[in-house]
């Protein structure tokens, strides 16, 4: 499993950009970030080389910020692919509270990051299924 940080900030011009530059001055790569956005607050949720120090800076400036627990899936990188995990997902009765694909740097290849109840039986769902799991 993965820790990820979710932030909550203001919908407005150069908040992405106070973020980044909290996190990087700190020396924390930032391996992936997704945002969503309502009219005057959004979500922030970023992988890091360090979550938990990202955490504590990014809440000593004011954010509202925790982590969450995520499983990454590699997926290889062919059409239908993030289809027949979804299927395999839905045939094993996982539901998903939210999913976004990255790209894993160590092995090369698409991951999708999910947020789903029972890490423990879903991981082993997967990778009984030959996923591999992070």
């Amino acid at each position: 499993m993965i820790s990820q940080l979710s932030i909550f900030t203001e919908n407005t011009k150069g908040a992405m950009l106070k973020v980044s530059k909290a996190v990087s001055d700190a020396g924390i790569d930032i391996y992936n970030v997704v945002t969503n956005d309502s009219a005057e607050f959004g979500i922030v949720r970023m992988l890091t080389t360090d979550p938990e120090k990202a955490k504590d800076i990014l809440t000593d400036l004011g954010y509202m910020c925790k982590l969450d627990r995520v499983i990454g899936v590699e997926i290889p990188d062919d059409v239908g692919s993030l289809t027949t995990l979804l299927d395999t997902l839905y045939t094993c009765n996982i539901n998903i509270d939210y999913l976004y694909v990255s790209y894993s740097r160590d092995s090369k290849t698409p991951l999708a990051v999910m947020k789903v109840i029972g890490y423990v039986e879903v991981e082993s769902s997967l990778n009984s299924r030959g996923y591999k799991t992070i």
